[in-house]
């Protein structure tokens, strides 16, 4: 089971749950995934209790993140806890909390542990930390993406409510997109820095990752806002969640990579298709530019600016470095015959300020829309490619902070079976109410948005079509807070009602990993099932027929009411050898469920 603001605090105020118990289930979940490489400083009772004690003094109706369970990737200070960036050689021990942490702390957000990553944040694959390869959190021989490795496995895991990551060159997207997951990154300068070790300052970004995106925009409202004592950021008003006139998609095919890239230019060719339904102006753009701008990142001067900040560490301890991370830094002096002097620094300013303006033309009025990124890889073969598959990971990432673009990646079904699939969506930073009002009628979170920032149609360009939507009735890890809920706003579903089938259901335990329910009817001897009643838009519900596996389909769920609708059932061969767990009434009342 996976956590997510509203629904710890749903909880928390029906007094189902408290703080301390949902800490004491995520050290549990901790140790037992110690083998995953998810964290560096894990998260301990001894650290984490001060926080909880904290919470007496608090009122939870006036603390937006009462208790809630976040996990902070080990380039933020968090105060006491050790910031290492993934050498230990470089470590230290902080007296006081990074901005953004404080602010989270503030409002009542629990900090659980420091979360792996690749080294000085400089990687986009989680393989690059002498902490030990992060393992992907759903199919554990995959990349995990990174550099916030940690932080998305942590929330894909269970073992906290969201996670805060750095972004520079895509690092709070690409492991989103790798596990299903929101990756939220506000616009370069909206979250303060001060307390994060630097990798790019001139580009680093604080985000956050989340299962929804109304928890992300939650996690914006309160640490959002200048620091008087960060130079780097700047005053910026939460957005309020608006419809853009149009959305751009790139006009010439894209390249995809790795063992799955045919997988992912199919399921991109289905996520732009499903893009033209959305009731939005799209509009078809060479997208040279954004390649153009890429490229200044790691292939021009800006890769001497990580060297400008880590160089006389690296120099004065040889050795300590990872050997892939301290190859890339080294790339960007003068001793390594870098080419970047003074004058070919102005010359890429000057050249990206051009950029800038052709970015701003085309998105005054709109949003873009990429694939997070275009494939993937087990982690044993970015071992034996581990630059040139670096380099795939950030093709339509890179270009993103350069540009001063805010970014928001949400999850867009799956390129195959356990393989999320991801999209980005990418606007100027005076619009990223625009990402928030498209992100949410991507999802279908129009609603829960609604509660954090009033979504406005001023004009009938900016209205939303109605859809033809198809009820559907989930019974396993579909459900809220199950890995699969992830699936289910992916397609645009949304929640609608608890309830349960007519007495006529047995659910079986089927052997697979991880372990899932099965529904079949029977003639007699039947019990009432619990499960969930969504809401998904038709144009939506045919994809999502089909990625369901065998034994598993959608027939007519016959509820307690009387009522039938679309919803998973199990073929009736899968009860052999299957254990029958009729008993439990229910996927979420069976121990090994959660």
């Amino acid at each position: 089971m996976t956590w997510t603001i509203s629904g710890l605090r749903e909880q928390y105020r029906q007094g189902t749950i408290t703080p301390a118990e949902i800490v004491a289930d995520i050290v549990r979940r901790a140790e037992a995934d110690k083998d995953m490489n998810i964290w560096i400083t894990p998260p301990a009772p001894d650290r984490i209790q001060p926080y909880v004690d904290a919470l007496a003094l608090m009122d939870p109706d006036q603390a937006p993140l009462w208790g809630i369970p976040f996990a902070v990737k080990d380039n933020i200070d968090v105060a006491g806890m050790p910031t290492t960036a993934a050498c230990p050689d470089y470590a230290y021990v902080p007296d006081t909390h990074a901005t953004v942490v404080d602010r989270l702390v503030a409002a009542g957000a629990i900090p659980v542990g420091k979360a792996n990553l690749d080294q000085f944040a400089t990687g986009l694959v989680g393989t690059r930390s002498p902490y030990g390869e992060t393992h992907n959190g759903l199919r554990p021989e995959l990349i995990s993406g990174g550099s916030s490795s940690g932080s998305a496995v942590a929330v894909a895991r269970g073992h906290a409510a969201f996670a805060l990551g750095t972004d520079t060159a895509g690092s709070g997207r690409v492991p989103a997109a790798l596990h299903g997951l929101v990756g939220y990154k506000p616009a370069v300068g909206a979250w303060p820095v001060r307390g994060v070790v630097p990798a790019c300052a001139s580009l680093d970004c604080v985000t956050a990752f989340t299962h929804t995106l109304a928890d992300a925009l939650t996690v914006d409202a309160v640490v959002r806002g200048a620091d008087a004592l960060d130079p780097w950021s700047r005053a910026s008003a939460a957005p309020a969640a608006a419809l853009p006139a149009r959305v751009l998609l790139p006009r010439e095919p894209l390249s995809f990579y790795g063992p799955w890239a045919n997988d992912y230019e199919r399921a991109w060719q289905t996520a732009a298709k499903r893009w033209e339904r959305q009731g939005i102006q799209v509009e078809y753009i060479d997208t040279e530019f954004l390649r153009e701008a890429a490229a200044l990142l790691y292939e021009g001067p800006w890769v001497a600016e990580r060297w400008a900040q880590l160089g006389e560490f690296i120099e004065s301890h040889p050795g300590t470095a990872f050997p892939v991370t301290e190859r890339i830094l080294r790339s960007g002096s003068a001793a390594a015959g870098s080419g970047y002097d003074a004058a070919s620094v102005f010359q890429a300013i000057h050249r990206l300020q051009a950029l800038k303006l052709e970015a701003k033309k085309l998105l005054q009025d709109a949003v873009l829309v990429l694939p997070t990124c275009g494939g993937t890889w087990t982690r044993e073969q970015v071992r034996t490619a581990p630059i040139e598959t670096n380099r795939d990971m950030g093709r339509y990432t890179n270009h993103c902070n350069l540009l001063d673009l805010g970014a928001i990646a949400v999850p867009a079904g799956e390129a195959a079976a356990e393989l999320p699939f991801g999209v980005t969506l990418f606007a100027l930073a005076e619009n990223e109410g625009m990402l928030a009002g498209a992100a949410a009628q991507w999802t279908g979170e129009t609603g829960g948005v609604a509660e954090t920032a009033s979504v406005t149609a001023s004009s009938d360009r900016n209205a939303v079509s109605a859809q033809a939507t198809t009820l559907v009735a989930v019974c396993g890890l579909h459900m809220r807070g199950f890995p699969l809920e992830k699936q289910m706003l992916g397609y645009g579903a949304r929640f609608v009602r608890e309830t349960v089938t007519a007495p006529v259901y047995q659910l079986v335990k089927l052997p697979t990993e991880p372990a899932k329910p099965g529904m079949i009817k029977r003639l007699s001897g039947g019990a009432a099932i619990a499960l969930e009643v969504w809401e998904m838009p038709l144009e939506s519900f045919g994809g999502f027929v089909a990625s369901i596996p065998a034994p598993l389909g959608i027939g007519k769920v016959e509820l307690a009411d009387g009522t039938a609708v679309p919803g998973f059932v199990c073929e009736a061969y899968a009860a052999q050898g299957a254990a029958d767990i009729s008993a439990y009434g229910g996927w979420r009342q069976v121990p090994a469920a959660n």
